[in-house]
This record gives structure tokens, C-alpha cells and sequence, in this order.
């Protein structure tokens, strides 16, 4: 037999064995699968989304429709994760983990894992507390008579694939041998296929809008930059370069973000650093539209070129005119409704976790 016909063989043998064997890893939990939408950006867009992976799409059902959620248990009674208040069966792939009797609080809490995270995707471990039927966070001085895992299927990073998927199991698998509890997995090729239409939803969908503001004269120093910019509500950012419009709910992400050059932001003198061009952010995914961002957004952008005599550009230096601002509202308009129709409406928990 030719060698190189030989050799081409045995990796198909290895290939399909390495498949049998994945394969006989998870139990099936068939799920449904959907996606699609819009897409809105201006100017530079530095957290850009990456396209789906390239491959053969599940058949479609429906436009624009997202995956089906969890099925109801054979029982009749809802699953789990319906009930859960921090997983999401809309944007997480979710396992359920059964015990014979309740166990108490603190001797699950040592055996969790250490990281919450399956690459780059965060995944949470659930009680059902026995007294009150919730599912909670697990805490020290509770019962808990059944647990659920999920791991988000989608995010900024791209769709959950199978190494990821593979690290989750081994997690969840590890933390339920310590505790004596039996899994209930979905099936991965299932639950990758189904990531993959949740990130081409989520890509159609995103939208991060950005202006920049140029100087048209004198550069601007850093001392300078931050009192006008302070003057408008903005505060310094966590890093450097960054100052961040807050948003008025408590611990939720900013409304908008000023960024400038963090080389002068960490000079020695920041009273003598020249900076001739900021970004004006707007990631319109993670506030609600009632709060009115694009508002501030283009407010914002006004009020800085007037007082830092500034012109407004997108990244190809082309004015963004009143009348494309209009045209980005109505656009802005249209991705709401279609966000809202998906149960992801804009500054909503699952939102704000999705497009991450």
C-alpha cells in the first residue's frame, strides 16, 4: 500500500475513534437551535466581534429567532433553570446534579471549584435551598437537596467551543464526585452548535458606537482634558487614559467612555501632555434604552467639541453630521425592538452578559 495512503488512514482511524469516545463523555439533552438580526457600528470599534465559525448552520425554524431554552422536566414541572434567577437557559448550556439527601452549605462550599470560568466563558453553581425552594448562591448555613451548573454559551469572545465545553464537564464532573452527586449533562455537539447561533444572533445584534473628537488647533493637556471632561459628569476610569460618564443604578456598567492616549495619562507631568484626539464610547447593549444613551452619547460629543474646540470624525476622519447621527438613532431604534423581542433587551442581565 502506498505510504502516503497508509499514513491517511490510520489518522482517519484516530479521528473517528477520538470521536466515538467524545462522544460516549455526555448524555443527550436535545435542545432546539436559532438565530439572527442587525447590526449597528460607528467610527473605530475596538471591541469588535468576532464572525461566527465558519461550518454548516443548523437548519433554520424561524428569522431571527434565537435557541430554544430548556425543555420542561418529563414530570411537568418546570426545569430548574427556568426558576434560577442568575443562570439563563436563553444564554446558558446547563446541568443539573441530584443527591440522594440534602447536604448542608458548608460542606459543599469547599469542593467548588476554584475558577469560575471554562476558558473564556463564566459558568455558576447553584443550590436549590431545601426550606425555601429557591435557587441561591451556596451559602454556609443552608440545605441544599439539588444543584445546577450552567456555562454561557456566547460572548464578545466568540461562541463556547468544545475545548471549553470539555472544561466545564471536568469541573462540574470533579465537583459532583466530591459532594455524591449524580450529573444530568447536555450533550456537547448539541450545545456547541447551539453557541455558535447564539453568537451569530448576538453579532447580528451588537453595537458599539464610537466618535472621535480632534483637536482643531492646540493639543490639549491631560489637566486640562479631565477638568472639562469632569465638568460633564465624567469621573476617572479604572485605567489609565479612561474617564467613564457613571450610570445612575449601582454597580452597573458606564453609560459612556472617554478615552484618550494612556502614555500621556501616565506621564509625569500630566499638565504638560499633549493629546490631540479622544474616543467617545457608547456599547449600547449594556444600558437600557429608557435611560436614553445614544442621548448622552451625542450630547456628550457636542458639549466636549464645543468646549475643547473640537471637531467630530469617525475613524475615517469623515464629520459625523447631524444628519448621520439621525440616521444612527433611528437605526439604534430598531435594534431595541428586535433585542426586546428576544427577551435581551438592552441593560438587561442576560444583555449585559451576552455581550461582554
Amino acid at each position: 500500500m502506498h505510504p502516503n495512503l497508509t499514513t491517511a488512514l490510520v489518522a482517519l482511524a484516530v479521528l473517528v475513534l477520538a470521536g466515538i469516545v467524545v462522544q460516549g463523555l455526555w448524555r443527550a439533552r436535545r435542545i432546539a437551535k436559532r438565530a439572527g438580526g442587525v447590526n449597528v457600528v460607528v467610527g473605530d470599534e475596538p471591541g469588535a466581534r468576532r464572525e461566527p465559525a465558519l461550518g454548516a448552520e443548523p437548519e433554520a425554524t424561524g428569522e431571527g429567532d434565537l435557541p430554544a431554552v430548556a425543555p420542561a422536566r418529563p414530570d411537568g414541572r418546570l426545569s430548574p433553570a427556568r426558576r434560577s434567577v442568575r443562570l439563563d437557559a436563553l444564554i446558558d448550556a446547563i446541568a443539573t446534579l441530584s443527591v440522594d439527601a440534602p447536604i448542608a452549605g458548608e460542606g459543599v462550599l469547599p469542593h467548588l471549584p476554584g475558577a469560575n470560568r471554562a476558558g473564556t466563558k463564566p459558568f455558576f453553581i447553584e443550590g436549590l435551598n431545601s426550606e425555601t425552594g429557591e435557587w441561591e448562591t451556596i451559602g454556609a448555613n443552608a440545605r441544599y437537596g439539588e444543584f445546577q451548573a450552567g456555562v454561557q454559551m456566547a460572548n464578545r469572545n466568540g461562541p463556547l467551543n468544545e475545548i471549553e465545553f470539555s472544561e466545564f464537564v471536568q469541573k462540574l464532573e470533579a465537583f459532583a464526585q466530591a459532594i455524591g452527586a449524580s450529573t444530568d449533562l447536555p450533550d456537547m455537539l448539541e450545545t456547541v452548535a447551539r453557541a455558535r447561533e447564539l453568537d451569530a444572533f448576538a453579532s447580528q445584534h451588537d453595537a458599539q458606537l464610537v466618535a472621535l473628537l480632534r483637536a482643531n488647533s492646540v493639543a490639549w493637556s491631560v489637566g486640562y482634558l479631565q477638568q472639562v471632561a469632569q465638568r460633564h459628569g465624567f469621573v476617572p476610569g479604572s485605567v489609565p487614559g479612561r474617564l467613564v460618564l457613571p450610570a445612575l443604578e449601582e454597580g452597573a456598567p458606564p453609560v459612556l467612555v472617554l478615552g484618550f492616549d494612556a502614555q500621556a495619562a501616565l506621564a509625569d507631568d500630566p499638565g504638560h501632555a499633549a493629546v490631540r484626539e479622544l474616543s467617545l464610547g457608547l456599547d449600547v447593549a449594556q444600558t437600557e434604552e429608557l435611560a436614553e444613551p445614544f442621548a448622552a452619547w451625542h450630547g456628550a460629543a457636542r458639549k466636549l467639541a464645543d468646549d475643547l474646540d473640537a471637531a467630530i470624525v469617525d475613524d475615517q476622519g469623515q464629520a459625523i453630521t447631524l444628519h448621520a447621527f439621525s440616521a444612527i438613532h433611528a437605526e439604534l431604534t430598531r435594534l431595541y425592538e428586535a433585542l426586546s423581542a428576544h427577551d435581551l433587551a438592552a441593560g438587561s442581565t442576560g444583555a449585559r452578559r451576552l455581550f461582554s
